[in-house]
This record gives structure tokens, C-alpha cells and sequence, in this order.
């Protein structure tokens, strides 16, 4: 999962790149990275780390350009090396060509093998040096981007929402089952696309909409063009966006992703209710969550854990032992909401099940009576290969194990998952459209050894067929 923009704008990019990719910040704390293009050449800076400790006000007055394409990772695939870090910048016939990914291709390696037979070398690990190459093989041929996209979308397996800048254009396209999310906005002078329509907010601009699964938009001075790629008879968005993943005050595929957990909340009480004194949330993620619990019960919010803000996300952490000790740092308990409470505590998903245990020890350690867990996803009992660092079967808690048997490990009262049907229901997406191979094991396109219910692709490229105006 990583966290991607663009953008076309006349007066200058590198702030906005900035202040974007801070929006996106939650989508890839590992790394982070900025290209523009002034008319004659790239301008780049990337480094390991926080955006806001990569760049200051002279390194981005230095990166000039209206054109420019902003990364930040959480590592999927490739390792945590300096040559990993995107934007991938390189000059092809004379083009400056910088790329930027966020998802996770499952043919990889079979890709990777057929450019090595040829010679082709490769710089780093990722599946996004993979896109680029197959994009300027395309256009060492026919030298139009329509055909480079469409034999991306014949080649590439898996998840992926691309930027790429060549020369003073942004090109950006999405997979035909849409899995990872992109949209596009209208800034001052110009225009953004990104993961998530909170970068559009933090530039004030305006959403236009999702770009469309197999979509590929053309962003320049001029404005914006579209065409249809492909065509896919459903699409398979990912449903842990809405669990966890996606800040709250996104708009993903026209759904708020504050709403969607709200209701998830309201499912979680009227599912599984129970008599207690609060209602709290494990921040951030469950905030939302919380919400819909309380309003359906009656049972007062109450905020029993303040979370240290300038601690990141233990999910995407590095490893197991990094987010166990990462936990009591982050959360704080307010002993004066918990001491002597029976406690209905919400969360987003329960994954390995330590930091839950974890969070349980602190509520009860601050004098909860009881701890009442309830969890706004279902049992996550399957690997993702689409852009989530999920664990293997073994490493997830509920793959092998009954709720009461998870109840009894992470120490809680009482736990209830919400069921898939109201997690269904609370995106207000069909469940053809949703990918939910993460719960349960089956997922929208053919993965070795895993069981799939594959869409069928249509690839119906042809010159662009639309413009700004039919947005």
C-alpha cells in the first residue's frame, strides 16, 4: 500500500507535491519522494522517512516545474533499500519519464524473467520498475501511450494505480478491476490526481471523480482527456480500504469511508449488543466505528485511549516486534474513563492478535471491569496479494482458530466480529465489485495456489473519447 499523486499546475508543483503527499502520509511511512520537470529536465529529491523530515522550503524550491508525480511506500514488494524508493526517474528517446505505483503485481517475477532473456537490467526489486519497462517497450513501437497502457493492463496481474510523467504531461491509469484507489481533482491552475481525494483537500481543489477502473486520464496545460481501456464485467475494490486503510475523511469510489465505518458500528451493536457503561475506540481506525456503536446503543462515547500523535501506524510497521513495543508508546490510557467500566471497545481489524492483547492489557490494567471487544471487519483469515502486508494463514490469528479461542488469547470479555454481509452492506457496493479475498480466500483474479472467481476483461482502446467537459 503506498500512496501516489500528480500534478498539472501552472503555478509550480513542489508544494503542492508537499502538502499532498503529508495529506497521504498514512498510505507509506517508510519513504518519500518528489519529481518535477521545468521544460528541460528532471528534478528529484527522495529519501527514507517522514515527508515532512525528507523536504524543507529549499530543497523544494530547488525541484521547479508546473508538471511533477510525488510517492510515498509502504513496502510490498522489493526490500527497504535507497534504490526502492519512487519515483523511478529515467530518460527514454529523449523523454523524461518519471513513475510512480501503488499496489502489488503477482506476476512479478515471470515479467521480470522475460525482459531479463533479453538483456534488459533491472535497478531495483519492485514490481514498479516492471510497469516502466513495459511502458517504454510499448512506445518504443507504436510511441502512443493508449497502446503502452493497454499492454500493461494485458501483461500486469494484481493491484496497481499509476502516475507517470513524461515530459509535461501526467499519465495516469488505473487496473480494470479498480482494486487500489485514484481520483482527480481541479486545483487553481490545474489539475491532481491521487490515491485519496483528502491530497485534493489539502490543496483546497475540487473532486471531480474517481478515475474508472481500466481507465487512463492525460493531464496537461491544455487540460484533461480520457479514454476506456478496459472493460471488466465487475470490479474488485478493496474492501480493507474501508476497513482501515483509507483516512476517514476520503471519498473512495464515491463512498465517504467515514460514513461506511459508521455503519459498520451501528451493524457491530445491533449484532452483538451489551450492557455497559462506554463506548470507546481504539484510535484512529476505530473512531468512526465508535461512533456508529454508540449512536445505535445509547451507550456514551468515551474516549479511553489518547493516541500519541507523532507515533505512526503500528499495522504497516516493519515487523511483529516493532508494533508490540510501538503500542503502549502510542496509546495512553485515561484511567478516569476506564477504572471500575465495563468497556465495549472498538477497533478495525484484528490481524496477529498481539497488539490487540496489547490494548486489552492497558484498558484492564487502568481498571476496566470488562473489556468488550468489537471489530469492524470479519475474521481476516487469508493472505492478501493485492497491496496489503498481510501475514501468512499461520501468522493470522483467526485462520486457525474459533472466536472464542481468540476471545480467550487476546484476553477480551467478550468478541464479536462484524459479519460480511453488513460489511457488505455498509459499503453500499455489490459484492461482485468488492474484493474480500483477505476474509474469505477467495480472490477477483487468478492467484497460484488460491482459490479465485477471475472478471472478465474486455480491451476496448481506441483514440481518447473524452474530455474535461463529459467528466
Amino acid at each position: 500500500m503506498c500512496g501516489i499523486v500528480g500534478i498539472v499546475d501552472a503555478g509550480g508543483v513542489s508544494f503542492p507535491l508537499y502538502y499532498a503527499l503529508y495529506a497521504l502520509q498514512h498510505r507509506g511511512q517508510e519513504s518519500a519522494g518528489i519529481t518535477t520537470f521545468d521544460g528541460e529536465r528532471l528534478h528529484k529529491c527522495k529519501d527514507q522517512g517522514l515527508v515532512a523530515d525528507i523536504f524543507n522550503a529549499d530543497i523544494l524550491k530547488e525541484l521547479k516545474g508546473d508538471v511533477g508525480v510525488g510517492h510515498v511506500r509502504y513496502p510490498t514488494t522489493g526490500s527497504k533499500i535507497p534504490e526502492n524508493i519512487q519515483p523511478f526517474n529515467f530518460t527514454f528517446q529523449n523523454k523524461k519519464i518519471s513513475v510512480a505505483h501503488n499496489g502489488n503485481l503477482t506476476n512479478t517475477t515471470e515479467l521480470r524473467k522475460k525482459f531479463e532473456d533479453r538483456g534488459q537490467i533491472f535497478c531495483t526489486s519492485t514490481d514498479t520498475e516492471v510497469i516502466g519497462n513495459i511502458i517504454v517497450d510499448e512506445l518504443r513501437k507504436t510511441d502512443k501511450m493508449e497502446d503502452a497502457v493497454l499492454s500493461c493492463m494485458k501483461n500486469l496481474e494484481g493491484s496497481y494505480s499509476v502516475v507517470i510523467m513524461i515530459n509535461d504531461k501526467i499519465y495516469a491509469f488505473r487496473d480494470p478491476l479498480g482494486i487500489r484507489p485514484l481520483c482527480i481533482g481541479k486545483t487553481r491552475e490545474g489539475y491532481i490526481v491521487c490515491s485519496e481525494t483528502v491530497a485534493i483537500d489539502a490543496l483546497n481543489g475540487e473532486l471531480i471523480r474517481d478515475v474508472k477502473p481500466g481507465e487512463m486520464l492525460c493531464i496537461s496545460s491544455e487540460g484533461v482527456k480520457c479514454t476506456q481501456i478496459t472493460e471488466a464485467s465487475s470490479h474488485g475494490h478493496c474492501i480493507f480500504e474501508y476497513i482501515y486503510f483509507a483516512r476517514a475523511d476520503s471519498v473512495i469510489d464515491g463512498r465517504l469511508v467515514y460514513d461506511v465505518r459508521r455503519r459498520i458500528g451501528e451493524s457491530l451493536h445491533q449484532e452483538a449488543p451489551v450492557d455497559a457503561d462506554i463506548i470507546s475506540p481504539v484510535p484512529d481506525s476505530g473512531i468512526a466505528h465508535a461512533t456508529g456503536y454508540s449512536e445505535s446503543s445509547g451507550i456514551p462515547y468515551r474516549e479511553g485511549l489518547i493516541k500519541n500523535r507523532y507515533m505512526g501506524r503500528t499495522f504497516i510497521m516493519p515487523n511483529q516486534e516493532a508494533r508490540e513495543n510501538a503500542v503502549r508508546i502510542k496509546l495512553n490510557p485515561v484511567k478516569q474513563h476506564l477504572n471500575s467500566k465495563s468497556v465495549v471497545l472498538v477497533d478495525d481489524s484484528i490481524v496477529r492478535g498481539t497488539t490487540s492483547r496489547r490494548i486489552i492489557d492497558i484498558v484492564k490494567d487502568a481498571g476496566a471491569r470488562e473489556v468488550h471487544m468489537r471489530i469492524g471487519s470479519p475474521p481476516i483469515k487469508a493472505p492478501c496479494y493485492l497491496g496489503v502486508d498481510m501475514p501468512t494463514r499461520e501468522e493470522l490469528i483467526a485462520s486457525k482458530k474459533t472466536n472464542d479461542e481468540v476471545c480467550e488469547q487476546i484476553g477480551a470479555t467478550s468478541l464479536h466480529h462484524v459479519s460480511l454481509e453488513s460489511l457488505i452492506k455498509a459499503t453500499g457496493i455489490p459484492n461482485d465489485d468488492l474484493c474480500v479475498g483477505c476474509i474469505t480466500g477467495e480472490y477477483p483474479l487468478c492467484i497460484k495456489g488460491e482459490k479465485g472467481c477471475p472478471r472478465h476483461i474486455e480491451y476496448v482502446a481506441g483514440t481518447f473519447q473524452s474530455d474535461l467537459k463529459d467528466f
